[in-house]
């Protein structure tokens, strides 16, 4: 059997009276796309904060490849292959593309001068990776669209070399092309082997690249579906009245349904 890359077990996080995370668990299998669903009280971008380590958890486990982690920051997450790219993306819009996407690990010659052929170089050789069309490396990322500057941002993640992505409402403010090449972006990291979460509320888009959907709901778990074996409808109905007695993990759902 298939050992998750990332794996969550009895999550809990409280901040002060409320109770974010109440005993959730998660997985997420080599080169899987999974969607987190819930409502906008439901924990989702605060189990994601626990797993890279920008929310310290209160109890339960955190396993990369089966070996058990505590991450204190979201750079110890990093060198273990996890990346997070946020909603506003956090880009210096003043810097152009090639300075964006090695910000803060410019190549240097020397050890002590920025190699600025070999960044602008490897940048375009990510972004051809990616197989998205900026106009330059040379541009400033405050004149392009949210959609190209999102790929700056999944560039930027994608020179760390991550085996994980997790996008935090990666659509939420595009337009429907820049939505369709967002999507074909995930499609081609699938392909390339990087697994990914999709945090979202749009359940088309995950139904078009998923391969797994996870319902939380007040925190808990409330449901795990594969997406070849459930409908949009009965994903919202877990989202709006679903309850933990009556969530079945996915493969529990595909045992029942065979």
């Amino acid at each position: 059997m298939t050992t998750p890359i990332i794996e969550m077990r009895g999550i809990m996080k409280r901040f002060g009276a409320v109770q974010a995370l109440n005993n959730v668990n998660f997985r997420l299998m080599p080169g899987e796309i999974l969607g987190l669903v819930g409502d906008n009280s439901a924990g989702k971008s605060t189990l994601m904060k626990v797993m890279t380590g920008a929310y310290q958890r209160d109890a339960g486990q955190v396993l990369v490849n089966g070996e058990e982690t505590h991450f204190k920051s979201p750079h110890e997450s990093r060198d273990r292959g996890i990346e997070m790219i946020y909603q506003d993306f956090a880009l210096c819009g003043n810097m152009d593309v090639g300075q964006n996407i090695f910000l803060g690990r410019w190549p240097k010659r020397f050890g002590l001068f920025v190699d600025r052929a070999r960044m602008y170089e490897e940048a375009r050789q990510v972004l051809g990776r990616l197989k998205v069309d900026v106009n330059s490396v040379f541009q400033k990322v405050e004149s392009l669209s949210g959609g190209r500057q999102q790929s700056v941002a999944i560039a930027r993640a994608i020179s760390f070399e991550p085996k994980v992505i997790v996008f935090d409402e990666p659509t939420a403010n595009l337009s429907v092309m820049a939505t369709e090449r967002l999507l074909e972006t995930m499609a081609e990291l699938k392909r390339q082997g990087v697994a990914q979460v999709i945090i979202s509320h749009r359940l088309t888009d995950i139904f078009e690249v998923g391969d797994r959907i996870m319902v939380l709901k007040r925190g808990e778990n409330v449901g795990d579906r594969y997406i070849a074996h459930t409908t949009e409808k009965e994903v919202l109905e877990l989202i709006v009245s679903g309850t933990p007695e009556t969530a079945l993990t996915a493969d529990e759902a595909l045992q029942r349904a065979a």
